[in-house]
């Protein structure tokens, strides 16, 4: 095996880019980039039927949007089938496999005898050992032969070793009688020939590795190292499915999360180092290993989700966010920023960042640099506003004129203002928000004067006043 790591990731087209797909593909992602080695990606088509263009697109966008690039081409599973065919073939030729005439209904027969004299229903073919003078001219399947005493022992990085009966195996079909190779040979010739020496997937294939792990044997092949990693749950304990809110990757950039937090979030679903919970991609590949991956289901928490996500756009880079922002307003077909808006919201971001979770939140919260005048307040703002006469806006202006345009400029002159007129900052607080940002929840008034600048600052105070 090359000192090289490979990974891969496999999914099946059929659907998104489900979350626990999307951290399997993490966790492949961050065992081969934090080691120098390769990740690459296939697409597990074979089921044609289901099968789709559009299912295969919204996987690559999703890994795309979660910064997840991979080496090489993307290959097809599909496009294969020849070389799947070709082994199967090369097994029949060593002895290693046999063509198997048996019928679906000799099959059930065989099942429903066994099943009345309380023996295993594992089909036992009568053509394994058959001379082959005996072949009827009639469809036949091609089967691998199994091993039929002793044990098959899974060593598994997550699971430890797991140990299989051969007896519980059966002959394995590789080729249908049509020709088409089934998808548990496709997996195990497409790993070999890419090279891959890490299978990290879910555990809901280990049963799979030891049945997979017969066709390594015949062919002679190095197996890989399994590490079959626990599947995502509920936050009521069971399976993570749509009703537990867990969507598309996609759907969650559509939601306003951003990638990074995401990608912090999705390690720490099933994975530890100490007890660190929050960390920058740097950190997780630096730390990220097999051995840091726990044996019980993980469970999905959108309040934590929130909570990470919220620490990583704090420190993000501002032209970096409002990247990210723009892509996360064209993929929940929002209408885009101007490029002034953009400039805007760059400029006003250190008043943003800090306690924002999502998207959503930080873009309300720039709703007063993002809007232009005549700003009209909302229900609460207005009552705000209400509070306060217009003599006393009238009379603030020339204060505004004449502040120093400096933090502590303008809260000097706003509080000597606010004292002159015999009332605490505060009372004026909310109705300079309601005239500022037609808002009641807003970051600060000196954050919002300073960001909009002097004359877009006295012509709102003016508006408001008419």
């Amino acid at each position: 095996m090359s000192d090289q790591v490979v990974t891969r990731f496999a999914p099946s087209p059929t659907g998104f880019l489900h979350i626990g797909g999307a951290r399997t593909a993490l966790f492949n992602w961050l065992y081969a980039r934090g080691r120098g080695g390769k990740f690459l990606l296939r697409i597990e088509d074979t089921d044609r039927e289901r099968s789709t263009p559009e299912a295969t697109e919204a996987i690559l966008k999703g890994m795309e949007w979660l910064g997840l690039d991979h080496d090489g081409e993307v290959i097809s599973q599909f496009a294969r089938a020849d070389r799947h065919a070709e082994v199967a073939h090369q097994l029949l030729a060593e002895g290693k496999a046999y063509k198997c005439f048996s019928t679906q209904e000799e099959i059930a027969a065989f099942r429903d005898q066994a099943r009345a004299e309380g023996k295993s229903t594992l089909f036992r073919s009568p053509w394994r050992d058959a001379d082959p003078a005996t072949h009827p001219d009639a469809p036949f399947v091609i089967r691998i032969k199994a091993p039929q005493d002793g044990v098959t022992v899974i060593r598994d990085r997550v699971q430890g070793d797991v140990t299989i009966r051969n007896d519980q195996l059966d002959d394995m079909i590789l080729l249908r009688s049509d020709g088409t190779p089934v998808y548990m040979l496709a997996v195990v010739v497409d790993d070999h020939d890419m090279g891959v020496t890490h299978v990290i997937r879910g555990d809901d294939h280990l049963n799979n590795a030891a049945r997979q792990m017969m066709i390594y044997e015949a062919m002679g092949w190095d197996v890989p190292v399994w590490a079959h990693i626990p599947l995502i749950h509920g936050p009521d304990g069971k399976k993570l499915s749509k009703r537990h809110g867990a969507l598309g990757a996609q759907e969650y950039q559509a939601m306003g999360y951003p990638a990074a937090g995401m990608r912090n979030y999705l390690a720490r679903l099933g994975w530890s180092h100490g007890d660190d919970e929050f960390f920058t991609d740097e950190q997780a590949l630096e730390w990220f290993d097999l051995d840091g991956i726990g044996k019980s289901p993980a469970r999905f928490d959108l309040k934590k989700l929130e909570n990470l996500c919220g620490q990583h756009i704090a420190i993000m880079d501002v032209a970096a966010l409002r990247h990210e922002i723009e892509a996360y307003l064209a993929a929940a077909n929002l209408p885009p920023l101007t490029e002034k808006q953009g400039d805007d919201l760059q400029r006003a971001m250190y008043c943003l960042k800090d306690r924002a979770r999502t998207f959503p939140e930080l873009l309300e919260k720039a709703h007063f640099v993002l809007q232009s005048r005549p700003i009209v307040p909302d229900e609460k703002a207005a009552k705000a506003l209400a509070s306060v006469s217009d003599g006393i806006l009238n009379e603030l202006t020339p204060h505004v004129q004449n502040a120093s345009w400096t933090r502590d400029g303008l809260e000097e002159a706003l509080n000597a203002f606010a004292e002159a007129q015999g009332m605490k900052f505060g009372k004026l607080a909310g109705p300079l928000r309601a005239v500022l940002a037609g808002r009641a929840v807003t970051p600060s008034v000196f954050d919002m004067m300073l960001v909009l600048g002097r004359e877009e600052t006295l012509a709102r105070l003016s508006d408001a006043v008419k």
